[in-house]
């Protein structure tokens, strides 16, 4: 209804509601996620403030704890809707955002070579490297309007886990620049009348004078490449947690899965941006032959890849359970663990990177011998104080049979942990 009258109104009353989130209106899906988050986070507060609990379970703090845990997760399932409706209307129009840029770029180099040009005139590499803009901006708008879904021309370089890739990001740079550069040479060659002129062009692509530039191109390809594989072969093996993003976002380049500066990262983006700068100023220098990147500038890419792949190797880690404990309250007296009690599963790594919001941490869930216990959200104010990446609490159920029982942890990204062996009494 909401939609319908917004769509009928004119002028200001024509903007959709904040329950709109249709794919046409990226107003009304991101105004919905935002007002959605901000009603989850006010119902938050209200409960780590104990208000807002019904009186039927006021009186038991287990029952208590297990109804604002189930409210919670209600509300977080529809804010993560609302994320990934958001999501899909930022991609279905990140196409636009993308022509405007490249067609930016070419507007920039149109301005650029004008303003250099006076007093030395225009040239041939002039309008040739205008021509081989202009090749390279066609190309990219239509590879936008075919993947216009999917984030336009970036839809290469989004990863699986829809955040955009840095190794395929800077691969892509490269491609882009070495392709502009043999396309710029290629029109120089068309438009070559004189023999001794194309042949210094073509002597222009000798790998002799490129290698250097060829060298790093190869280098970023190849780890791209190698990258998704890791990546792929460490999930497969349990050494890595993945969770999808809800969209991506340019800082994804320089931060790790949390939101988290990554140096490995940050080095990689920064010294290739160096690196092609360079080149680039090379290419406007000698338009006649393809930059030639000193070895020395090359080597510091080679060692800027490396130590981006090695950090691809190292990251992450599988979650492990190193003790379980009976969980005390302050005047409890100690004992053994007993069905109904509850019990702190201690560890590490049971909140993968990028695993923090309520949607996700309510995806936990605790295996004991037989049953699947799912993991209770206790709010605080600005949080939870249950899960965490390295405690967990949960009750142990009455169907848990007495005696000796695993205990294993099931995280978000759907990993389990090493199994831990308690004894439970009567």
């Amino acid at each position: 209804m909401a939609v319908q009258e917004a769509r009928q109104g004119t002028g200001a009353e024509g903007i959709h509601e904040g329950s709109c989130t249709c794919g046409d209106c990226p107003h009304g899906a991101r105004e919905g996620h935002r007002r959605a988050v901000a009603a989850f986070l006010r119902r938050r507060d209200e409960f780590a403030a104990g208000q807002g609990l019904p009186a039927a379970v006021a009186h038991s703090a287990s029952a208590s704890r297990q109804w604002v845990s189930e409210e919670l997760t209600q509300r977080a399932e529809a804010v993560a809707a609302r994320g990934r409706a958001e999501g899909e209307a930022w991609l279905a129009r990140l196409w636009l955002r993308t022509v405007c840029v490249v067609w930016g770029a070419v507007v920039a180099l149109l301005l650029g070579e004008a303003l250099t040009a006076v007093g030395a005139g225009w040239t041939g590499a002039r309008t040739a490297a205008l021509a081989a803009a202009l090749a390279v901006a066609g190309v990219l708008s239509a590879a936008s309007w075919l993947h216009r879904a999917r984030g336009g021309a970036l839809a290469p370089v989004i990863g699986e886990d829809n955040r955009m890739s840095t190794s395929r990001t800077v691969a892509t740079c490269w491609v882009l620049f070495v392709g502009y550069a043999v396309l710029l040479l290629a029109v120089r060659l068309a438009a070559a009348s004189d023999h001794a002129e194309r042949d210094a062009l073509i002597s222009g692509l000798d790998l002799a004078r490129g290698a250097g530039v060829v060298t790093v191109l190869a280098v970023v390809c190849g780890i791209a490449v190698l990258v998704r594989r890791v990546v792929g072969l460490r999930i497969l093996a349990q050494r890595l947690q993945k969770v999808p993003a809800h969209r991506p976002r340019a800082a994804d380049l320089l931060t790790d899965d949390s939101g988290r500066g990554a140096f490995t990262d940050i080095q990689y983006v920064a010294i290739s941006a160096v690196a092609l700068l360079f080149a680039a100023v090379r290419l406007a220098r000698r338009p006649a032959q393809l930059p030639d990147l000193p070895w020395g500038l090359g080597v510091v890419v080679l060692i800027s890849a490396l130590t981006y792949l090695a950090g691809k190797y190292t990251e992450g880690g599988r979650p492990v359970v190193l003790s379980v404990v009976r969980a005390r309250e302050p005047g409890d007296l100690d004992g053994p663990i007993r069905t109904g009690d509850d019990i702190e599963i201690r560890g590490a790594g049971f909140v993968p990177p990028g695993a923090h919001s309520a949607d996700r941490l309510s995806r936990m869930v605790v295996r004991i011998g037989s049953v699947d216990v799912h993991v209770p959200l206790v709010p605080v104010t600005g949080g939870f104080s249950n899960p965490t990446d390295s405690a967990l609490t949960v009750p142990v159920p009455a169907e848990v049979e007495p005696g000796a029982v695993e205990v294993q942890v099931v995280t978000a990204a759907g990993v389990a942990t090493n199994r831990c062996i308690v004894q439970v009494t009567e």
